[in-house]
Protein backbone atom coordinates (compact mmCIF):
# COMPACT_ATOMS: atom_id res chain seq x y z
CA UNK A 1 0.00 0.00 0.00
CA UNK A 2 1.78 3.47 -1.25
CA UNK A 3 -0.35 6.50 0.72
CA UNK A 4 0.26 10.07 0.83
CA UNK A 5 0.24 11.37 4.61
CA UNK A 6 -0.33 15.09 5.56
CA UNK A 7 -0.50 17.64 7.98
CA UNK A 8 -1.36 21.39 7.85
CA UNK A 9 -1.78 24.09 10.37
CA UNK A 10 -3.94 27.55 9.18
CA UNK A 11 -3.64 31.02 11.14
CA UNK A 12 -6.76 32.70 11.23
CA UNK A 13 -7.57 36.48 13.19
CA UNK A 14 -11.52 37.52 13.95
CA UNK A 15 -12.77 34.16 11.88
CA UNK A 16 -16.19 32.45 11.96
CA UNK A 17 -14.97 30.07 9.15
CA UNK A 18 -18.27 27.10 9.56
CA UNK A 19 -21.29 28.44 11.25
CA UNK A 20 -23.83 26.29 13.00
CA UNK A 21 -26.78 28.31 12.41
CA UNK A 22 -28.91 30.56 15.34
CA UNK A 23 -28.19 31.00 18.58
CA UNK A 24 -30.32 30.12 20.34
CA UNK A 25 -29.33 31.28 23.93
CA UNK A 26 -28.83 34.63 22.83
CA UNK A 27 -30.73 37.75 23.91
CA UNK A 28 -30.71 39.27 20.20
CA UNK A 29 -32.94 38.21 18.13
CA UNK A 30 -30.47 37.38 15.49
CA UNK A 31 -27.42 35.55 16.20
CA UNK A 32 -25.14 32.95 14.57
CA UNK A 33 -22.99 30.74 16.41
CA UNK A 34 -19.77 28.82 14.73
CA UNK A 35 -19.09 25.35 14.88
CA UNK A 36 -17.32 24.35 18.29
CA UNK A 37 -16.79 21.21 20.07
CA UNK A 38 -15.29 20.50 23.84
CA UNK A 39 -11.96 19.20 24.83
CA UNK A 40 -10.94 18.45 28.28
CA UNK A 41 -14.09 20.66 29.16
CA UNK A 42 -13.06 23.51 26.59
CA UNK A 43 -14.94 24.91 23.59
CA UNK A 44 -12.48 24.93 19.97
CA UNK A 45 -13.93 25.73 17.11
CA UNK A 46 -14.12 24.03 13.92
CA UNK A 47 -13.85 23.47 10.61
CA UNK A 48 -16.00 20.50 9.67
CA UNK A 49 -14.01 17.90 7.42
CA UNK A 50 -16.95 18.63 4.88
CA UNK A 51 -16.04 22.26 4.38
CA UNK A 52 -12.71 21.57 4.01
CA UNK A 53 -13.54 19.00 0.99
CA UNK A 54 -15.66 21.80 -0.44
CA UNK A 55 -13.08 23.98 -0.34
CA UNK A 56 -10.56 21.62 -1.59
CA UNK A 57 -12.87 20.77 -4.49
CA UNK A 58 -13.43 24.28 -5.53
CA UNK A 59 -9.57 24.82 -5.25
CA UNK A 60 -9.27 22.27 -8.22
CA UNK A 61 -12.21 23.55 -10.10
CA UNK A 62 -11.07 27.00 -10.31
CA UNK A 63 -7.25 26.87 -10.24
CA UNK A 64 -6.32 23.14 -12.08
CA UNK A 65 -9.04 22.88 -14.41
CA UNK A 66 -11.24 20.09 -13.10
CA UNK A 67 -14.10 19.30 -14.48
CA UNK A 68 -16.61 18.23 -11.40
CA UNK A 69 -19.18 16.27 -11.85
CA UNK A 70 -22.75 17.24 -12.18
CA UNK A 71 -25.06 16.79 -8.96
CA UNK A 72 -28.56 15.48 -9.19
CA UNK A 73 -31.22 16.33 -6.37
CA UNK A 74 -34.20 13.69 -5.98
CA UNK A 75 -36.16 14.23 -3.31
CA UNK A 76 -34.19 14.41 -0.26
CA UNK A 77 -31.13 12.75 -1.65
CA UNK A 78 -28.19 14.04 -4.12
CA UNK A 79 -25.89 12.33 -5.96
CA UNK A 80 -23.19 12.82 -8.69
CA UNK A 81 -22.46 11.22 -11.74
CA UNK A 82 -20.77 8.13 -10.47
CA UNK A 83 -18.28 8.61 -13.13
CA UNK A 84 -14.73 8.05 -12.28
CA UNK A 85 -13.08 7.94 -15.62
CA UNK A 86 -14.86 11.16 -16.43
CA UNK A 87 -14.65 12.87 -13.64
CA UNK A 88 -11.37 13.48 -11.42
CA UNK A 89 -14.05 14.30 -8.32
CA UNK A 90 -15.70 11.34 -8.37
CA UNK A 91 -12.74 8.95 -8.68
CA UNK A 92 -10.71 11.58 -5.90
CA UNK A 93 -13.97 12.05 -3.82
CA UNK A 94 -15.53 9.31 -4.12
CA UNK A 95 -19.07 8.97 -4.36
CA UNK A 96 -22.61 6.82 -3.89
CA UNK A 97 -25.48 6.80 -6.16
CA UNK A 98 -28.31 4.77 -6.87
CA UNK A 99 -31.35 4.05 -9.35
CA UNK A 100 -31.20 4.04 -13.26
CA UNK A 101 -28.80 5.47 -15.57
CA UNK A 102 -29.40 6.16 -19.51
CA UNK A 103 -25.87 4.74 -21.58
CA UNK A 104 -24.84 4.30 -25.44
CA UNK A 105 -24.41 0.49 -26.01
CA UNK A 106 -20.80 0.61 -28.31
CA UNK A 107 -22.65 -1.71 -30.02
CA UNK A 108 -25.61 -0.87 -31.10
CA UNK A 109 -25.54 2.76 -30.68
CA UNK A 110 -28.55 2.54 -28.56
CA UNK A 111 -29.23 4.27 -25.45
CA UNK A 112 -30.49 1.88 -22.91
CA UNK A 113 -31.13 2.40 -18.91
CA UNK A 114 -28.90 -0.03 -16.71
CA UNK A 115 -29.74 -0.61 -12.95
CA UNK A 116 -26.48 1.48 -10.96
CA UNK A 117 -26.13 1.40 -7.03
CA UNK A 118 -22.52 2.40 -7.37
CA UNK A 119 -20.55 3.61 -3.89
CA UNK A 120 -16.66 4.64 -3.89
CA UNK A 121 -14.85 5.03 -1.23
CA UNK A 122 -12.92 7.97 -1.26
CA UNK A 123 -9.16 7.56 -1.67
CA UNK A 124 -8.34 11.28 0.18
CA UNK A 125 -9.37 11.46 3.36
CA UNK A 126 -9.47 14.26 6.24
CA UNK A 127 -9.64 15.17 9.11
CA UNK A 128 -11.99 18.50 10.52
CA UNK A 129 -9.66 21.47 11.37
CA UNK A 130 -9.66 22.33 14.97
CA UNK A 131 -8.47 24.90 17.38
CA UNK A 132 -5.17 23.51 18.81
CA UNK A 133 -5.50 26.00 21.67
CA UNK A 134 -7.51 27.27 23.70
CA UNK A 135 -9.16 31.03 22.45
CA UNK A 136 -12.25 31.93 23.60
CA UNK A 137 -15.33 32.02 21.33
CA UNK A 138 -16.57 35.43 21.41
CA UNK A 139 -20.06 36.60 20.69
CA UNK A 140 -19.58 40.22 19.32
CA UNK A 141 -22.22 42.93 18.63
CA UNK A 142 -23.25 44.35 14.73
CA UNK A 143 -25.50 45.86 13.30
CA UNK A 144 -27.13 46.86 9.83
CA UNK A 145 -27.53 50.80 9.67
CA UNK A 146 -27.99 51.49 6.12
CA UNK A 147 -31.69 51.18 5.72
CA UNK A 148 -33.80 54.66 7.82
CA UNK A 149 -34.70 54.55 11.48
CA UNK A 150 -33.06 52.22 13.85
CA UNK A 151 -30.21 50.25 13.24
CA UNK A 152 -30.99 46.01 13.04
CA UNK A 153 -28.59 44.20 15.81
CA UNK A 154 -27.55 40.69 15.75
CA UNK A 155 -24.70 39.06 16.98
CA UNK A 156 -21.84 36.97 15.61
CA UNK A 157 -19.54 34.02 16.75
CA UNK A 158 -15.67 35.11 16.22
CA UNK A 159 -12.27 33.70 16.85
CA UNK A 160 -8.59 34.12 16.63
CA UNK A 161 -6.56 30.48 16.26
CA UNK A 162 -4.03 28.48 14.56
CA UNK A 163 -5.73 25.28 13.52
CA UNK A 164 -4.66 21.85 12.91
CA UNK A 165 -6.06 19.33 10.06
CA UNK A 166 -4.36 15.88 8.82
CA UNK A 167 -5.19 14.48 5.72
CA UNK A 168 -4.73 11.01 4.02
CA UNK A 169 -4.27 10.09 0.08
CA UNK A 170 -4.61 6.34 -1.13
CA UNK A 171 -2.13 6.65 -4.19
CA UNK A 172 -2.68 3.17 -5.02
CA UNK A 173 -6.48 3.70 -5.24
CA UNK A 174 -6.47 6.90 -7.36
CA UNK A 175 -7.41 5.91 -11.18
CA UNK A 176 -8.39 2.04 -10.35
CA UNK A 177 -11.81 1.09 -9.94
CA UNK A 178 -13.67 -2.36 -8.35
CA UNK A 179 -16.87 -4.33 -8.99
CA UNK A 180 -16.85 -6.12 -5.62
CA UNK A 181 -19.96 -6.58 -4.30
CA UNK A 182 -19.35 -4.47 -0.99
CA UNK A 183 -20.55 -0.95 -0.36
CA UNK A 184 -17.63 1.44 -1.08
CA UNK A 185 -16.37 -1.18 -3.43
CA UNK A 186 -18.34 -1.59 -6.29
CA UNK A 187 -17.03 1.54 -7.76
CA UNK A 188 -18.55 0.29 -11.51
CA UNK A 189 -20.66 -1.97 -13.35
CA UNK A 190 -20.08 -4.54 -15.82
CA UNK A 191 -21.32 -1.82 -18.65
CA UNK A 192 -18.97 0.39 -17.51
CA UNK A 193 -16.41 -1.66 -16.95
CA UNK A 194 -16.51 -2.70 -20.56
CA UNK A 195 -16.75 0.86 -21.80
CA UNK A 196 -14.01 1.84 -19.68
CA UNK A 197 -11.43 -1.18 -21.39
CA UNK A 198 -12.49 0.21 -24.52
CA UNK A 199 -11.70 3.44 -23.98
CA UNK A 200 -8.05 2.56 -22.81
CA UNK A 201 -8.12 1.21 -18.97
CA UNK A 202 -6.60 -2.33 -18.17
CA UNK A 203 -7.09 -4.94 -15.90
CA UNK A 204 -4.92 -5.31 -12.61
CA UNK A 205 -4.83 -7.64 -10.21
CA UNK A 206 -5.98 -6.83 -6.69
CA UNK A 207 -3.29 -7.31 -4.60
CA UNK A 208 -5.39 -8.21 -1.58
CA UNK A 209 -9.24 -9.79 -2.92
CA UNK A 210 -8.98 -12.97 -3.84
CA UNK A 211 -12.06 -14.81 -5.24
CA UNK A 212 -13.07 -18.69 -3.85
CA UNK A 213 -10.57 -20.30 -6.24
CA UNK A 214 -7.74 -17.77 -4.67
CA UNK A 215 -7.46 -16.03 -7.67
CA UNK A 216 -6.83 -12.10 -7.78
CA UNK A 217 -10.35 -10.20 -8.70
CA UNK A 218 -9.27 -7.99 -11.91
CA UNK A 219 -9.17 -4.37 -11.32
CA UNK A 220 -9.92 -1.57 -13.80
CA UNK A 221 -7.15 0.88 -14.40
CA UNK A 222 -6.69 4.34 -16.25
CA UNK A 223 -3.63 4.81 -17.59
CA UNK A 224 -0.66 6.13 -15.37
CA UNK A 225 -0.23 9.78 -16.66
CA UNK A 226 -3.65 10.51 -15.58
CA UNK A 227 -3.59 9.09 -12.54
CA UNK A 228 -0.47 10.33 -11.50
CA UNK A 229 -1.80 13.91 -12.35
CA UNK A 230 -5.01 13.78 -10.65
CA UNK A 231 -2.67 12.77 -7.60
CA UNK A 232 -0.16 15.60 -8.32
CA UNK A 233 -3.48 18.17 -8.76
CA UNK A 234 -4.81 16.85 -5.52
CA UNK A 235 -1.58 17.95 -3.32
CA UNK A 236 -0.94 21.29 -5.46
CA UNK A 237 -4.53 22.20 -5.19
CA UNK A 238 -3.42 23.23 -0.69
CA UNK A 239 -1.58 26.20 -2.21
CA UNK A 240 -4.54 27.79 -3.18
CA UNK A 241 -7.61 26.81 -0.44
CA UNK A 242 -10.20 29.49 -0.10
CA UNK A 243 -13.35 29.75 1.80
CA UNK A 244 -14.96 30.14 4.96
CA UNK A 245 -18.26 31.82 5.94
CA UNK A 246 -18.22 35.49 6.91
CA UNK A 247 -15.42 36.48 4.25
CA UNK A 248 -17.29 39.62 3.05
CA UNK A 249 -16.68 41.00 6.69
CA UNK A 250 -13.88 38.51 8.33
CA UNK A 251 -11.89 37.34 5.41
CA UNK A 252 -8.98 34.65 6.77
CA UNK A 253 -6.87 32.74 4.79
CA UNK A 254 -7.20 29.40 4.72
CA UNK A 255 -4.20 28.22 3.28
CA UNK A 256 -1.62 26.26 4.97
CA UNK A 257 0.87 28.48 7.29
CA UNK A 258 2.85 25.01 8.18
CA UNK A 259 2.68 21.79 6.76
CA UNK A 260 3.82 18.41 6.71
CA UNK A 261 4.28 16.02 3.69
CA UNK A 262 5.49 12.17 3.46
CA UNK A 263 5.40 9.34 0.74
CA UNK A 264 3.91 6.45 3.15
CA UNK A 265 3.62 2.63 3.01
CA UNK A 266 0.95 2.39 4.88
CA UNK A 267 -2.50 3.58 5.88
CA UNK A 268 -1.67 4.47 9.07
CA UNK A 269 -1.81 8.49 10.13
CA UNK A 270 1.61 9.06 12.05
CA UNK A 271 1.31 13.14 12.22
CA UNK A 272 -1.91 13.56 14.43
CA UNK A 273 -0.14 14.75 17.56
CA UNK A 274 2.83 17.52 15.53
CA UNK A 275 0.72 20.02 17.29
CA UNK A 276 -0.08 21.36 21.31
CA UNK A 277 -1.06 23.82 23.48
CA UNK A 278 1.45 25.15 25.77
CA UNK A 279 0.61 27.88 28.30
CA UNK A 280 -2.26 29.00 25.83
CA UNK A 281 -0.64 28.93 23.15
CA UNK A 282 -0.43 26.91 20.23
CA UNK A 283 3.31 25.11 19.44
CA UNK A 284 4.41 22.79 16.62
CA UNK A 285 6.45 19.62 18.43
CA UNK A 286 9.50 19.32 16.45
CA UNK A 287 10.31 16.88 19.48
CA UNK A 288 7.32 14.86 18.04
CA UNK A 289 8.07 15.07 14.43
CA UNK A 290 11.46 13.53 15.30
CA UNK A 291 9.99 11.04 17.14
CA UNK A 292 7.28 10.07 14.22
CA UNK A 293 10.03 9.95 12.03
CA UNK A 294 12.11 7.34 14.25
CA UNK A 295 9.43 5.16 15.02
CA UNK A 296 8.27 4.84 11.48
CA UNK A 297 11.43 5.03 9.98
CA UNK A 298 10.49 1.66 8.02
CA UNK A 299 7.16 3.11 6.72
CA UNK A 300 8.22 6.34 5.18
CA UNK A 301 9.83 6.61 1.21
CA UNK A 302 11.93 8.81 1.25
CA UNK A 303 12.02 12.34 3.51
CA UNK A 304 9.52 14.27 4.97
CA UNK A 305 8.96 17.33 3.47
CA UNK A 306 8.20 20.07 6.04
CA UNK A 307 7.03 23.71 4.54
CA UNK A 308 6.55 26.86 6.97
CA UNK A 309 5.71 30.40 5.96
CA UNK A 310 8.10 33.27 7.55
CA UNK A 311 6.33 34.76 10.42
CA UNK A 312 4.62 32.10 11.13
CA UNK A 313 6.30 30.26 14.52
CA UNK A 314 9.54 31.44 13.97
CA UNK A 315 10.74 29.66 17.18
CA UNK A 316 10.90 26.85 15.67
CA UNK A 317 13.05 27.47 12.80
CA UNK A 318 16.15 26.76 13.79
CA UNK A 319 14.84 23.46 15.07
CA UNK A 320 13.75 22.39 11.86
CA UNK A 321 17.16 23.87 9.94
CA UNK A 322 19.15 21.25 12.58
CA UNK A 323 16.88 18.72 11.62
CA UNK A 324 16.96 18.95 8.07
CA UNK A 325 20.95 18.96 8.40
CA UNK A 326 20.33 15.59 9.70
CA UNK A 327 18.73 14.10 6.72
CA UNK A 328 15.77 13.79 7.74
CA UNK A 329 13.46 16.27 6.46
CA UNK A 330 13.42 18.87 3.88
CA UNK A 331 12.35 22.44 4.71
CA UNK A 332 11.21 25.29 2.92
CA UNK A 333 8.46 27.95 2.30
CA UNK A 334 5.08 26.28 2.44
CA UNK A 335 4.60 26.53 -1.51
CA UNK A 336 7.70 25.38 -2.61
CA UNK A 337 8.01 22.52 -0.74
CA UNK A 338 4.49 21.78 -1.74
CA UNK A 339 5.90 21.57 -5.79
CA UNK A 340 8.73 19.68 -4.83
CA UNK A 341 7.10 16.82 -2.85
CA UNK A 342 4.54 16.34 -6.03
CA UNK A 343 7.61 15.55 -7.71
CA UNK A 344 9.01 12.50 -5.55
CA UNK A 345 5.09 10.83 -6.11
CA UNK A 346 5.32 7.46 -7.23
CA UNK A 347 2.74 5.08 -8.59
CA UNK A 348 1.27 2.20 -6.54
Amino acid sequence: MRTIQGFMLIDVDVAALNNAGNDQASKLDNAIVTKKIKKNGREYPYVSGQALRFWWRNSLEQNYGWIMSPVTRESKIAFTEAEPMKYPDDDVFGYMRAGKKEIEDPETKKIKKINITLTRVSPLKNSAIIGVAYNPIVQNWASMTRQDGDAVPFGIDEYCAVMKGMFSLDVNMVGTFSEMNKTGFTNINEDMRKIYLEQGCVLIDDPIVKDKKGESLKLVQLDSETRLKRIKDTISALKTLSGGAKQTTNMADVTPKLIVLANFRSGNHPFSHLAKEEYGIAKFSVEALEEVITDYANQFDGKIFVGKRKGFMDDIEEKLQLLEKSGKIKLGPVNSIIDEFTKTIKLG
